[in-house]
């Protein structure tokens, strides 16, 4: 799957979970298409900022998703381990 899509996925599953900032800049970023330096403009901060922040949000996103899938396959993994035990 595209990263974008990816991202833009992520950001509607758990984006509440980022800081307003990050959530501001992830969509402007990835939902509508504008540089970091339209974004940066947009926003008032340096594109270093931006870049900064999307590196940051969206290594927020993955390691929520791993978490979140280790959680599920955890749990799959008792529910599975309780039924031969009965």
């Amino acid at each position: 799957m595209d990263k974008n899509v990816q991202i833009g996925l992520l950001c509607d599953i758990y984006g509440e979970l980022l800081t307003e900032k990050q959530q501001d800049i992830l969509d402007l970023y990835y939902n509508e298409n504008l540089s970091l330096a339209e974004v940066a403009e947009e926003l008032g901060i340096t594109r270093q900022a931006v870049k900064d922040s999307i590196l940051k949000g969206e290594k927020k996103l993955f390691r929520i998703r791993r978490k979140v899938r280790y959680y599920e396959e955890d749990r799959q993994t008792r529910k599975t381990n309780t039924k031969d035990i009965i």
